[in-house]
């Protein structure tokens, strides 16, 4: 189970926080499902379209693959769209550049030789990917709705603030981290404490001479997950963040653990900054590294 109810010292921001990160979390989950079902059912039927978008952000779920993939949901009928038509889609799409380049791409992909099924057969498929495509679109527009309000509840709490300076933490990856440590400051007595919470901290067992330590698997999953895309941005976002997660894979950590390590010791400095109200330092939070590393 992914649920954790907010406890009752959470201020009332903070558990409608909780209700709609979770919630917006949720819908990309749902949103996926869709996506997966739909490539699952290209691949039977439809080559073409996986190749159209196949290494794009987004792949399926992205604006333009729905609207074009709307207007010509068999191969027979993908084959058959103008450059003209092709343009018109994207744009009603939202993009904004290169439509003609990408119009041709795409004419040019739809009209390549591939295996077909019957008419029929094709037709009955070309129904069930328009039914999939509107619930896909359905959960997109939820995933995005509820995205901007988990986000504007956010930035109005005061944690936002010190959240928000911790290098890979956006208003919605700051909503979703807040959501599961709330705002009680008495909930988890040390930083260790909220860091066995996340399942990030290792656990050891140790019987007579053999010890072992390895990952936790009683956790805030949700917590977890948010975790793992935080240190993953903060790769990018944070030199002193970079430097950690190289030495340890220098120390032999595999990339996972490399990224747990790296969220356990944003928690610790997370933990630190809420008690203490203070914004996030790298030069103080990274500073050993950062000089070992020049």
């Amino acid at each position: 189970m992914h649920a954790h109810r907010p406890l009752p010292a959470d201020s009332e921001l903070a558990q409608a926080i909780a209700v709609l990160a979770r919630a917006q979390q949720d819908a990309v989950w749902s949103r996926q499902q869709v996506a997966n079902q739909i490539r699952s059912l290209l691949r039977e039927y439809y080559p073409a379209a996986l190749l159209t978008f196949q290494g794009k952000e987004g792949v399926l779920t992205r604006a333009d693959a729905r609207v074009v993939l709307t207007l010509a949901p068999t191969p027979a009928k993908a084959a058959r769209l103008t450059l003209a038509q092709i343009r018109a889609a994207l744009k009603r799409s939202g993009r904004t550049r290169s439509f003609d380049t990408e119009a041709e791409r795409l004419q040019s992909v739809f009209r390549a030789e591939y295996a077909h099924h019957l008419p029929a057969v094709e037709d009955a498929f070309g129904q069930q990917l328009l039914a999939l495509l509107k619930q896909l679109d359905a959960a997109c527009q939820a995933t995005g709705d509820l995205a901007a309000a988990a986000a504007a509840a956010f930035q109005q709490h005061a944690d936002s603030e010190i959240l928000l300076t911790f290098p890979g933490l956006g208003p919605l990856l700051g909503a979703r981290v807040l959501a599961e440590i709330g705002d009680d400051r008495t909930r988890f007595a040390d930083a260790r404490a909220l860091k066995s919470y996340a399942g990030s901290a290792p656990i050891t067992r140790a019987s007579g001479k053999k010890r072992f330590v390895g990952r936790r698997f009683v956790k805030n999953n949700r917590l977890l997950h948010a975790g793992f895309l935080w240190s993953f941005s903060a790769l990018q976002a944070s030199p002193g963040a970079n430097a950690h997660y190289r030495r340890r894979r220098e120390h032999g950590d595999w990339h996972n653990a490399a990224r747990r390590h790296l969220l356990n010791r944003f928690l610790g400095q997370l933990h630190h900054c809420l008690q203490t109200r203070q914004h996030f330092d790298e030069e103080r939070a990274f500073a050993p590294l950062q000089s070992a590393s020049a």
